[in-house]
């Protein structure tokens, strides 16, 4: 905590509003979308609520093919299978870890012809890296194919000096726990589309419809953050370019402690895009460096340090063994020889070198 949230929970005990909606919600849309330049913001209690409710926005619906990036978390295509819809995977460029744009091209085109026009593009924005996603919504533009950009992980971060989330017909964040800023648990969905966000905003009250009684003409969801949570993301707010300075600056110790070590890589940072640096990612060379990936993080993890493999592609895991993947080497690769470092805003010098320590140990147990 940055210690401004207390103060506007305060304020929302105080006015007795603990629900969900109230004015911290208000407040906490208008702040989130002026801070990242968006034109309308829904608080949502998760960012796969705010998947969830784009893609039923963006009319997926059941039998429809929605492309989406494979290197990723499970909530960016858990939600099209929600509705009945399959995903179809697709490789990552090396440039970025992110979906590799030509494939995505290439990919319309071909389901095009086959008269199988995917329905929606999920583009994730890895690990903060902004994808290229100019690319993508030009050949989707020319389809007609809207685009989701999934920034849960870019909140700070920017594509061509505009942040990230705010490209494509919706943009999706998480304030989940162990993301660059928190409120327990939240989303937000933004647009520039205010019918959009006012549709978003009654089905995700349980679609009520404007009456004296309880009446509904759509299938709705318990989707809205509360007043209190809300209340922390507008104290998290303020410290957001804090955040996302430390973060960099964490990424930039560990490059400077690291780069001169054979065998060890992080993720690109890309000309086009300015990232978060949410977390600092490394890919370790079993044969430059001397040790696997796996060696790496069991000797953190013998110091009680917490370090975790890269998101496994989509394509791999068991749930979705029977959907369509195009591409899938590079991220299998990422995959393999990938490691996500201690990223935490909180962390020490001496708390990066002692990582940074147990790693280059780790080269010389495995001799």
């Amino acid at each position: 905590m940055g210690g401004y949230e207390i103060e506007f929970v305060k304020e929302a005990f105080a006015s007795n509003w603990i629900a969900p909606l109230g004015p911290m919600v208000d407040a906490f849309e208008r702040e989130f979308a002026q801070t990242i330049g968006a034109e309308y913001a829904l608080a949502l209690s998760s960012g796969t609520a705010a998947i969830h409710l784009a893609l039923i926005l963006a009319g997926v619906s059941y039998g429809d093919e929605v492309i989406v990036s494979t290197l990723t978390f499970s909530a960016s295509a858990n939600p099209i299978v929600y509705l009945g819809a399959r995903p179809v995977f697709i490789d990552s460029e090396k440039e970025s870890w992110n979906i590799d744009p030509s494939l995505v091209c290439e990919t319309i085109v071909k389901k095009v012809k086959k008269g199988k026009k995917p329905k929606a593009v999920v583009v994730v924005d890895l690990y903060g890296q902004p994808a290229n996603i100019d690319p993508i919504l030009n050949i989707c533009e020319q389809y007609e194919i809207p685009v989701i950009e999934d920034a849960a992980e870019a909140l700070g971060a920017t594509y061509k000096g505009q942040s990230a989330g705010t490209f494509g017909l919706f943009g999706i964040f998480s304030f989940n726990g162990n993301k660059i800023i928190t409120t327990s648990g939240g989303g937000m969905l933004v647009s520039k589309r205010k019918d959009l966000i006012d549709h978003a905003r009654k089905l995700a009250t349980q679609a009520r419809d404007p009456a004296p009684h309880y009446e509904h003409s759509e299938i709705g969801y318990n989707y809205r953050m509360s007043n209190i949570l809300a209340a922390i993301g507008r104290g998290q707010l303020k410290v957001l370019k804090d955040r996302v300075g430390k973060r960099r600056y964490i990424y930039e110790k560990y490059k400077e402690l690291l780069s001169a070590v054979p065998g060890i890589s992080f993720q690109p940072e890309t000309p086009y895009g300015r990232s978060n640096r949410w977390l600092t990612c490394i890919l370790i060379d079993e044969k430059e460096f001397g040790a696997t990936r796996e060696d790496v993080r069991l000797a953190l993890d013998a110091e009680k340090i917490e370090a975790r493999p890269v998101w496994k592609p989509m394509h791999m895991q068991p749930v979705f063994k029977e959907c369509e993947v195009f591409g899938g080497n590079v991220a299998e690769e990422i995959f393999r020889n990938g490691l996500c470092l201690p990223s935490g805003s909180a962390m020490t010098d001496e708390e990066i070198e002692l990582v940074v320590d147990v790693i280059k140990k780790a080269k010389k147990k495995r001799k």
